[in-house]
């Protein structure tokens, strides 16, 4: 169960399962899922930061839907300060927006208001009930509800605190609604229109701002929240301009809409986030469950990162041992596909984050061996579009080979991170290095399964002068010195090396098989 030899010896998903060991543990500590974790008051410090990162921290995510600049600032600051405190793997910075969003108004005075099941009263778009909301006339801020909506839907307020029937459309300002619970009325509380088509706009102009601050920052990636349609990430971009090209997208997809446009959502993104918060408001939550199996599967087919977020360890955020049906989730997750899996309020406001951090760790890298590898691997190249272009050719013979050789490590030489993505698609079950001198292409890989990326320190030589196959070695050199010394790799283990014919994106089409020595078995070699 340790190795491609036990793998191998497996011939079908049912057998591999069959015979795991609940005792079993891997020799070496090789994660390949990403740990996100939302940085809040209770870790916005280097020194916590880096508390994280030795318990599994990969990727700082910056929450938009709170906070002032100042203190989203500090967070940059601090990450940043914990990675030169403690040099090793790039550590990776995300954006999370807050996104297209339908608030109600403000109460008098601010109270909280009872209301019964059964009352009947109105939501409406009139701005005189702005700041005046009652238990007869409820302000909302989208000023098209009453065109987009039809009678018999329901309208959620609070996360579903409180829901809605509507009865009638009464005029362009004003619905009649039915309350269907016992609750309360309160100022600016979120709402939910599920399968309702919403016509809002991709980015508000607090979005817009907080996207131009990340370009100013460097943030690595964001998460792009209420994703509804492709065109949503080109707006996206275009805010991002030129200084944000390589900042990746990730689409939050949260609702009925995102879903059903799902296909033309991952042919515009760079990954894909399932955030089962909203979306288990505004689909019917055992619906929530299918959603996820789905986007994974076409995020793994399509060799997209995705991300599973929301609860998943919830209950730690006050308690220091999870619910065994959490532990299920995220490890159930990693066997749906997810690359990265996502801590919120745990490690935002918990009273146990670097225990939480700790958990994830140990839940994903178990999960991680249940996983049949070679025939995830054979189902993969088997529905991989045919002719495939030389780049996706090489992977999947890399994976292969690293499969029959047992190998150490596959090593990748990337500029963009491109190859390293799409070797990660056919989930070796070795680790994947990629050694790149693109800063900003060593942290955001962390997206991508089973990739430990290095940023190599020496600047890229004239090629006039330095011949490419001896820069090549030294990279490969470099990056096996580096795995071996974070014992990722084994002195004289078999590595499967993927580089270019010459510098750039888009030339990868050579593959070596190398001994894990500084060398690369060179010396051995007959005069």
């Amino acid at each position: 169960m340790s190795n491609a030899l036990d793998q191998l010896s497996s011939k079908t998903r049912l057998e591999w399962l069959s015979a795991l060991n609940t005792e079993y543990r891997p020799a070496k500590q090789l994660r390949r899922s990403s740990i996100i974790c939302t940085i809040g008051p209770k870790t916005n410090s280097a020194e916590k930061i880096n508390m994280l990162r030795k318990a599994g921290l990969n990727v700082v995510r910056m929450n938009f839907s709170h906070g002032e600049y100042a203190y989203h600032q500090s967070v940059i600051d601090n990450a940043r300060e914990a990675e030169r405190q403690i040099p090793g793997r790039p550590l990776a910075i995300a954006l999370d927006t807050k996104g297209p969003e339908i608030r109600t108004g403000n109460t008098v005075d601010d109270a909280d208001i009872p209301i019964s099941e059964g009352t009947e009263m109105n939501i409406t778009t009139d701005e005189k009930y702005k700041a005046a909301c009652d238990d007869k006339n409820m302000f909302v801020d989208y000023k098209n509800i009453t065109k987009v909506i039809e009678p018999g839907r329901t309208i959620y307020v609070d996360d579903g605190v409180l829901s809605f029937e509507v009865i009638k459309v009464i005029d362009e300002k004003t619905l009649h609604v039915r309350c269907m619970n016992n609750g309360k009325i309160s100022s600016r509380k979120g709402v939910n229109l599920p399968k309702t088509d919403v016509d809002l706009p991709a980015l508000s102009e607090k979005d817009k701002a907080d996207l131009r601050f990340g370009v100013k920052n460097k943030v690595d990636m964001v998460f792009a929240s209420f994703i509804r349609r492709g065109d949503d990430i080109k707006s996206i971009r275009e805010v991002l301009g030129e200084d944000g090209r390589e900042i990746q997208i990730i689409a939050k997809v949260e609702n009925q809409q995102g879903v059903n446009n799902f296909d033309e959502i991952l042919k515009e993104t760079d990954g894909v986030m399932v955030a089962r918060g909203d979306l288990g408001i505004e689909i019917p939550p055992a619906q929530v469950f299918i959603a996820q199996k789905m986007m994974i599967a076409k995020c793994n087919l399509a060799g997209k990162p995705v991300i599973c977020a929301t609860q998943m360890l919830e209950s730690m955020t006050y308690n220091p041992r999870p619910t065994r049906a959490e532990v299920s989730d995220v490890g159930n997750a990693v066997l749906d596909g997810a690359d990265c899996v996502m801590l919120s309020g745990e490690t935002a406001k918990g009273n146990y984050p670097r225990e939480s951090v700790t958990m994830m760790h140990e839940a994903c890298l178990l999960a991680e061996q249940a996983i049949p590898y070679v025939s995830l691997f054979d189902e993969l190249r088997g529905l991989a579009t045919k002719p495939t272009d030389v780049t996706e050719s090489c992977a999947i013979s890399a994976v292969s080979a690293s499969l029959e050789l047992n190998a150490g490590a596959i090593l990748v030489l990337t500029t963009s991170g491109k190859t390293a993505r799409i070797i990660s698609k056919y989930r070796p079950l070795c680790p994947i290095i990629m050694v790149t001198r693109n800063p900003t292409a060593s942290r955001y890989s962390h997206l991508y399964r089973g990739v430990y990326p290095f940023l190599f320190p020496e600047k890229k030589p004239n090629f006039n002068k330095t011949i490419w196959q001896e820069d090549v070695d030294r990279r490969l050199s470099w990056g096996i010195e580096e795995a071996i010394k974070l014992g990722i790799l084994s002195k004289g283990d078999p590595v499967v090396c993927v580089q270019g014919w010459r510098g750039g994106m888009g030339h990868t089409n050579t593959i070596r098989i190398v001994p894990a020595q500084q060398d690369l078995g060179l010396s051995e070699a007959d005069p």
